[in-house]
């Protein structure tokens, strides 16, 4: 681990990080008759890559997976490109 990062006084403050899957655009009429079971489609694939937010800030993007052992069938993401705080993506 950095130890500079470690000395941050800000370094053991949680923050939330949401990932976004895909995005869908219905119409509001279409949206009004959605009901249990419906689908709706997103404008992504199952594989492709997923990303990562902080606030509106895209920090990294990266692959859906599913966990092991213990913790089987908990939804992970495995980064594949991460934003350089300093330069952006």
């Amino acid at each position: 681990m950095d130890n500079a990062a470690d000395a941050n006084p800000f370094a053991q403050v949680p923050i939330e990080v949401t990932i976004s899957v895909g995005k869908a655009r219905p119409l509001v009429k279409d949206l009004l008759r959605l009901s249990r079971d419906a689908v709706l489609a997103l404008d992504r694939r199952v594989d492709d890559l997923v990303e990562l937010y902080v606030g509106d800030r895209l920090i990294a993007r990266g692959e859906l997976q599913e966990l092991e052992g213990e913790k089987a069938g908990q939804l992970a993401v495995r980064l594949t490109e991460v934003v350089s705080l300093r330069e952006g993506m």
